[in-house]
Order: C-alpha cells, then sequence, then structure tokens
C-alpha cells in the first residue's frame, strides 16, 4: 500500500491537523474513493504517524460528513450525496457573490489584464483538448479574480472550501458543452468588471454558478457516485 505525502516536520501545526489536511485532501479529490474502510493500522503506517493523532483526525472528518463510523466495518469514506453538492454550491454562490461589489469597485487595468492573460492561457490548453489540465485553470481564475476584493476574512472562508469547489467544478467542467460555455462566461465576467457593470455581473455570476451545480449533479449521476437518499 502506497505512502499517503506527509511531512510532518516541515509543519509547526500538531501532527493531528496534518494528519487531517492530508486525509480531507485525499477524500475531497477521490484519490481515497467513497467506500473505501479506514483501517488504523494501515493508514497510521502510510502516514507515518501513531494511531492516536489518526483517531483525531478522523472524528474530524467526520464531523466533517467525509467519513462515518459504520457497525462492524468500522470508518468508512462517505459518498457525495445531492445534499453534499447543493449545500456547497450554495455556500459558494453566496460567498462569492459577497465579493462582487468589491471587485468591481477596486480592480485595476492591471488586474483586468492579468485576468484576461489568465484567459488566454487557456484557450491554448482548450485548443490542445487537455480538459484534465484547464479544471485547474478554471478554479485559478476565480481565485485570481475574487482576491480582487481584497476582503480578507471572506477569502479566507472561501479558501475552506476550495477543496470542494474544485472537487465539484473538475465533475462539471469534465463535460465538454459546459466547458465551451463556462470559458466564454469567463471572458464575459471581465468584461462586466472592465465596464463596472456590477448588475449584470452579479446576474452572470449567480448563473455561471446554478450552470455548474448542474453538470455536476449530472457527472455524479453518472458516474454513480451518489449514495442513496
Amino acid at each position: 500500500m502506497a505512502a499517503i505525502p506527509f511531512q510532518p516536520m516541515m509543519e509547526s501545526r500538531p501532527i493531528r491537523e496534518i494528519a487531517y489536511e492530508v486525509l480531507k485532501h485525499a477524500i475531497i479529490t477521490g484519490e481515497i474513493p467513497a467506500g473505501e474502510r479506514i483501517v488504523e493500522t494501515e493508514y497510521a503506517d502510510r502516514l507515518h504517524i501513531s494511531r492516536t493523532p489518526l483517531r483525531e483526525a478522523l472524528r474530524k472528518l467526520e464531523r466533517d460528513g467525509l467519513v462515518e463510523y459504520v457497525q462492524r466495518r468500522g470508518v468508512i469514506v462517505r459518498a457525495f450525496t445531492i445534499a453534499d453538492v447543493e449545500e456547497i454550491y450554495t455556500i459558494r454562490n453566496a460567498l462569492e457573490m459577497l465579493t462582487l461589489p468589491a471587485i468591481i469597485q477596486k480592480a485595476t487595468a492591471d488586474d483586468i489584464a492579468a485576468l484576461r492573460d489568465r484567459l488566454h492561457e487557456m484557450d491554448n490548453v482548450m485548443a490542445s483538448r487537455d480538459f484534465e489540465t484547464l479544471s485547474p485553470m478554471a478554479r485559478a481564475f476565480h481565485r485570481q479574480m475574487t482576491e480582487i476584493c481584497g476582503q480578507n476574512r471572506i477569502l479566507r472562508v472561501i479558501e475552506g472550501q476550495d477543496q470542494y469547489i474544485t472537487r465539484f467544478s473538475s465533475m462539471a467542467i469534465s463535460q465538454e458543452n459546459r466547458l465551451l460555455q463556462a470559458h466564454e462566461e469567463h471572458y464575459k465576467l471581465v468584461d462586466y468588471i472592465e465596464q463596472r457593470d456590477l448588475e449584470h455581473f452579479q446576474k452572470l455570476m449567480h448563473r455561471h454558478i446554478e450552470r455548474s451545480k448542474e453538470k455536476c449533479l449530472e457527472a455524479l449521476k453518472a458516474q454513480r457516485y451518489l449514495q442513496k437518499m
């Protein structure tokens, strides 16, 4: 069984916190798939840690809804449900909408040029049909745009949801028709920033996120990732 990258000596945080972040990332990205049983002895070996901080990390993951304790089976990685997707996209929509007025107000000519440069880089990747590379680039575009707001507390909350958003966005954008549509919407979002058109910026951002949610749900159903409700 391969080891999961884990470097506690390079971190000043408690080992349980590092273990939590490593496992959370592995679960959200699908490296540890839904339905897998997390056996404490095996995962302690993989992470090169003792079982005590691992148990603490697993309890925190249970509170996050990423794992569950099943009688006679132990700790199991939960599959994402419709409710999970709905909740994460609701959070994303609410948080990103809060940043839009400040983005419109604070965006400089350099900010707008940098966003367009990012989109031009994505044009080249789209031409090569490298959809796997395009998904993290699209998320990076959103982060770059959102950071213009300068609202650090909101940005920290968004950062806390970023792994979920990245996972779900990659599922949505893996569908070619949504990929092309989303890329066109990105260009239009930058146009609205440049025009200081808050009303249309807000409307398009809301539609953009809702369309991604719909495609994500379609992808999850097609891949049979959903639990029975």
